[in-house]
């Protein structure tokens, strides 16, 4: 029999229940703000409500707007806004936009990291990710957990996962490894390490990634993804029999194929160098894609 006391019990216990899982499962935010363009493309895969982003520079890379060319479309067909342009932040312009949260960048061009107690002082939820140790699903499964969004994040990452095994599915590597190489990229030389997103694509598609010999350890003047050396020391540097160029187009590949440096090696004289394409320099869910198509256009 219930009694009055214990139908009362019951209720309170259940009221407690709602309450944590309210607390435990974040608010959908509704109008989502991304003030790093880094990350836009991430926000854009996983379908959130993003209503505005900054925008860098205009260059090869983007669009006239700023916006990154691999991106910019999706961003255009679902009215997302200039938030700013060239990476001048402009917190007038975030108020303006009325959102539930803002997306800032740890570290990067795009960081406005210095400005969240800014922010936050106007009463905007700020929500900073990292984008330069992190693969983007790492940073997608982030935003969805920190967002409501983990649905949809993972549907990001299962879309991706099986375009590259389909491409992979369908393409036939070389035999031998291939390395990656950043070619006179602002003047830098660099070979991609094997935790490189641009290394994980390849390997994922089958193909063998060589890396930096170690008897060149001492001659790395900084590292990241990329070990970055001396163009001198290039020749030595490059095991791979093929060769992809990261973010590269085909007047890249003409440059290296020329460089008296480089003459005597494998991919050169057997004229096994690749582009990687100008969106490769940084993998999302957009660009990692190109990339993709890129690799398998050349190898099918």
């Amino acid at each position: 029999m219930i009694t009055p006391r214990s139908l009362a019990l019951l209720l309170t216990a259940t009221l407690a229940l709602l309450g944590n899982l309210a607390l435990a499962s974040p608010a959908k935010p509704m109008r989502i703000v991304s003030t790093t363009p880094s990350v836009t493309g991430i926000l854009l895969a996983m379908d959130a409500p993003l209503v505005a982003s900054a925008a860098t520079t205009p260059s090869r890379l983007t669009d006239a707007k700023g916006f990154f060319s691999q991106w910019a479309q999706v961003a255009d067909a679902r009215g997302v806004a200039v938030l700013y342009r060239n990476l001048r932040f402009d917190i007038e312009a975030v108020i303006a936009s009325d959102p539930d949260l803002v997306i800032a960048s740890a570290t990067g061009a795009d960081s406005v990291a210095p400005h969240r107690a800014e922010l936050e002082a106007q009463g905007l939820t700020t929500l900073v990710v990292d984008y330069s140790n992190q693969r983007w699903q790492d940073i997608a499964t982030e935003l969805g957990q920190r967002t409501g969004l983990e649905r949809q994040a993972q549907a990001a990452i299962q879309r991706f996962d099986a375009h590259a095994a389909q491409a992979a599915a369908q393409l036939t590597p070389p035999p031998g490894p291939v390395s990656i190489v950043g070619y006179n990229i602002a003047g830098s030389y660099s070979i991609g390490r094997l935790g490189s997103p641009q290394a994980r694509l390849l390997t994922a598609l089958g193909f063998t990634v060589a890396q930096l010999p170690r008897t060149l350890d001492a001659q790395v003047t900084r590292a990241s993804d990329f070990q970055f050396i001396s163009r001198e020391n290039l020749p030595a540097a490059i095991t791979g029999d093929s060769v992809f160029l990261l973010g590269a187009g085909e007047s890249d590949v003409q440059a290296f194929l020329a460089d008296p440096v480089l003459a005597n090696l494998p991919a050169v004289r057997n004229k096994q160098v690749y582009p990687l394409g100008p969106s490769s320099f940084r993998i999302d869910y957009y660009s990692g894609q190109q990339m993709i198509d890129t690799v398998a256009g050349y190898f099918r």
